[in-house]
């Protein structure tokens, strides 16, 4: 089969790989067809995320169709249309039985290897790195599921792709984040720093959850403006954001603020520099201004990814100003049937954030388009059979 494999630092290969095979009993193999580029993969791209070796094969946001099913898989059967979350959960482990899917202590073969930079494991995840287990990932023709029959969600409609696709990742990850928010409805103000899209999902899972006002912050014309079309005040990042939050909230602040960015922040020379020293690991730019602009008593919720160690952190201005801080991979289970119901409702079509349709073939260039924010690209969805 044809895969996206990392081959390092910026470089990415569509190569022809061996087909997946059932490895549990409890797996199943899914023809891929729909897969995306994330920008959690971006990490990965650049090199931030430490253990990815050459051939791995990239990508955790794919849906497809069931082609075998392991002897004890009993939810799912050949022919069966899925979407496949990120996240790799047991069900069964103290952590899934309390909904905490993404803290699953089952399903990380190499805990041990993110135990000694974290204390404790993540569950495993599609594509991102041996820390995370080592998984093979999605932008491929098929892939292995473990625990087909706690992962997957079944499509039993005639929903296309790209309505449905993104229930693997963005869509779950953007209203968690927002559900994080203590959102009163009719009253709250949340500010959303980054309008990628996770970025976008959140602003638009707060106004489903009943928020007042969003106001989104980026640099970027092209993702404030999908930004505003959901219903956002926007800001370009590259101003006073503190005393534009305040000038929109009567000089009181968000009550929430929401950091979409991650360890790749831009707009600090100083953590780029750190960063490129490796005497950092990550940016934290945005959730600094997070925590420092929003509300005392409020909320920052945490989707962005960060893999290590940040610096010079506010956490004067957490601690006195009483803030809560809420963050974590998605616990993708708990969202993926309510999201779903959302969709069939036409409460939200998320094929909106879709701006470029590439063949998996020409998944090097798309990387390369996607990080450099080039071409108006905000979300790249591929295509495996070209």
């Amino acid at each position: 089969m044809k895969a996206v494999c990392w081959m390092g630092k910026k470089k990415m290969e569509v190569q022809r790989v061996d087909d997946p095979k059932i490895l549990n009993p409890r797996d199943c193999i899914v023809r891929i067809t729909s897969t995306a580029i994330c920008g959690s993969d971006i990490h990965l791209y650049d090199g931030y995320i430490p253990t990815m070796e050459k051939g791995d094969i990239m990508g955790h946001e794919f849906m497809g169709e069931v082609v075998e099913v392991g002897p004890e898989v009993k939810k799912l059967k050949v022919g069966d249309r899925v979407v496949v979350p990120f996240t790799i959960s047991c069900g069964a482990c103290i952590h899934c039985l309390r909904q905490q899917f993404s803290c699953c202590d089952n399903t990380n073969p190499n805990a041990r290897v993110a135990e000694l930079l974290m204390g404790y494991s993540p569950a495993g995840i599609f594509g991102y790195s041996h820390m995370t287990g080592g998984y093979a990932g999605g932008q491929a023709q098929y892939a292995r599921v473990p625990f087909a029959d706690i992962g997957p969600i079944k499509i039993e409609n005639d929903l296309p792709d790209d309505k449905v696709l993104f229930l693997s990742d963005i869509f779950p990850t953007g209203y968690m984040a927002a559900e994080n928010c203590d959102i009163v409805p009719g009253r709250s103000v949340v500010a959303v720093w980054g309008c990628g899209p996770v970025g976008q999902f959140a602003i638009r899972s707060a106004f489903l959850l009943g928020a007042a006002k969003v106001i989104a912050i980026d640099s970027v014309p092209e993702r404030r403006a999908m930004a505003e079309a959901a219903g956002a005040v926007t800001i370009d990042s590259g101003g006073d954001v503190m005393d534009e939050l305040q000038a929109h909230t009567g000089g009181r602040g968000p009550d929430a603020a929401i950091d979409a960015v991650g360890m790749e922040a831009h707009g600090s020379i100083y953590d780029v520099v750190k960063q490129n020293l490796k005497m950092e690991t990550d940016r934290p730019y945005a959730l600094r201004q997070a925590m420092r602009c929003v509300r005392k008593a409020g909320v920052v919720s945490v989707p962005g990814v960060y893999g290590g160690f940040l610096d010079k952190m506010p956490f004067g201005a957490a601690m006195n100003k009483g803030i809560s801080l809420k963050m974590g991979q998605t616990h993708m289970q708990k969202y993926l049937q309510p999201l779903l119901k959302l969709i069939e409702d036409k409460k939200i079509d998320p094929s909106f954030v879709i701006t470029h349709r590439v063949p998996l073939t020409k998944a090097p260039q798309a990387y390369a388009m996607f990080t450099k924010k080039t071409d108006g690209c905000i979300k790249v969805v591929l295509d495996p059979t070209r």
